[in-house]
């Protein structure tokens, strides 16, 4: 029997039960659920099975082990290097699970694996509570946690995956497991950084944090010539935040699409109004910015705020790295780098890791990256493909000015797809060799590798 004769067979049973959609190329649908947030992107999966609820996820996972085809899991779909799709694969697609209940009595929150932060937020914060989760609301929550969870929460209340309860997930065998600190602990330590590694993690338990609904937040613009002696600024200011205060840095092109470089900081105090007020003053008084949108902002509000600069379909290309510290002489090369920007759209973004997110000891859960400092991301994006090789090499290019003054650590929701092949390894450090072991326990054929694959330990297993 031919492989479309065994997937059409394996199909026709699976439809009498499967509660969600079954696409296949010329489905009604299937054009616009095989597209990724990445316009770079553009694979056709043999099947997208969108799934509804658990037992179509594990139905999902056993037709993928049945007919050997490669999966792929699709949260939010907005990792840049797609990830979520694979070309003549199996796509399991939980974008149609949305479901959310606050308990705000137990500050808790269990949202499904489709779930994105603009409405995870939305339902948090009805309560005034919520999660750190994202800088750009569209992102789902699912891939941002397994792999870190960076946002503006992160200085006081640590990573997304930090504020872990627990998950239910659809291993390689297509059984569904609880994993938490006293169910599967082994499991709840290997997700939390692990990506999508260990199966499809149907659904999300997270600690909720009275936040807003008012911050202060917003956004500071320079001219770019003063580029220089803002991003020394925000060396300096950056080593001296509370907890409460997050700042990023990037230098950016205009939101009018005219190409003038801007020179920016976001900025997010999650604290009283009067303390965020006083403790961005520094912020907001520094230089003679153009641009001045830093103040009293609801939380939502804030984290959406950078979402019209990341459209669906884009066509995009990511380099990143980790800096322990900001030398004159990176900031030097960081500016000269974006002086040669090919795109409207690019950007160089400088993330400061600082805070909680810096005291979880590395041995608490598979990620790693705990030393405080600045996470680095050039970030191509464009709309013309023929600007494709362009605009690429304008990211490698940048990124090969900068590897002088990178440190090992990683953050892995930016490694990108043609990293060095060690690059995963290095990215978990200590953590890597147990998170191999676990790997061979439930995944040992590495059924889900479209992700930052670990490898099965050899000779290991249940």
């Amino acid at each position: 029997m031919s492989a479309a004769s065994s997937l059409s067979q394996a199909l026709t049973e699976l439809a009498r039960s499967f509660s969600g959609q079954l696409l296949r190329p010329g489905d009604p649908g299937y054009e616009e659920a095989r597209k990724v947030h990445n316009g770079l992107v553009d694979k056709r999966p043999a099947l997208i099975a969108r799934c509804a609820g658990v037992a179509d996820i594990a139905d999902a996972v056993r037709l993928g082990q049945e007919l050997n085809l490669e999966v792929a899991v699709r949260g939010g779909g907005h990792n840049v290097t797609g990830r979520a799709t694979t070309e003549g694969g199996l796509m399991i697609d939980l974008a149609g699970m949305k479901g959310i209940h606050v308990d705000p009595r137990t500050r808790t929150a269990r949202a499904q694996g489709g779930v994105t932060w603009a409405e995870y937020n939305r339902e948090t914060q009805l309560h005034g509570l919520a999660t750190t989760g994202g800088a750009v609301s569209s992102t789902g929550i699912a891939g941002l946690t397994l792999g870190g969870g960076l946002g503006w929460l992160m200085g006081r209340h640590g990573l997304a995956l930090d504020n872990l309860r627990s998950v239910e997930i659809v291993t390689a065998d297509g059984e569904a497991r609880t994993a938490s600190a006293d169910e599967n602990p082994d499991l709840f330590w290997a997700v939390r950084g692990g990506g999508g590694n260990f199966g499809v993690v149907a659904s999300f338990e997270y600690k909720l944090s009275p936040i807003g609904p008012m911050v202060t937040g917003g956004l500071v613009a320079h001219p770019f010539d003063q580029a220089r002696d803002m991003l020394r600024f925000y060396r300096d200011a950056t080593a001296a935040a509370p907890d409460d205060l997050t700042i990023f840095a990037g230098l950016i092109h205009a939101p009018d699409g005219s190409g003038v470089k801007l020179a920016a900081m976001v900025a997010c105090h999650c604290g009283p109004l009067k303390v965020g007020e006083a403790e961005t003053r520094r912020v907001k008084t520094y230089g003679s910015p153009v641009v001045d949108a830093l103040g009293p902002i609801s939380y939502c509000q804030q984290n959406a705020m950078l979402d019209a600069a990341y459209p669906r379909g884009a066509l995009n290309y990511w380099k990143s790295n980790f800096l322990s510290s900001l030398s004159d002489d990176a900031i030097d090369t960081i500016v000269e780098c974006f002086a040669t920007c090919p795109t409207p759209m690019g950007q160089i973004l400088i993330e400061h890791f600082h805070g909680a997110v810096c005291r979880v000891p590395v041995a608490d859960a598979a990620y790693a990256q705990r030393g405080e400092g600045y996470n680095l991301v050039i970030l191509s994006e464009w709309q013309d493909r023929t600007m494709n090789e362009r605009c690429i090499g304008w990211a490698r290019d940048s990124y090969g000015a900068m590897k002088a003054f990178m440190t090992p650590g990683r953050y892995l929701n930016y490694l990108e797809e043609d990293a060095a092949k060690d690059a995963v390894a290095a990215a978990y450090g200590p953590n890597y060799a147990r998170l191999q072991q676990l790997k061979a326990k439930y995944d040992p054929g590495n059924l889900f590798h479209m992700n930052q694959n670990i490898r099965p330990a050899k000779g290991a297993g249940s």
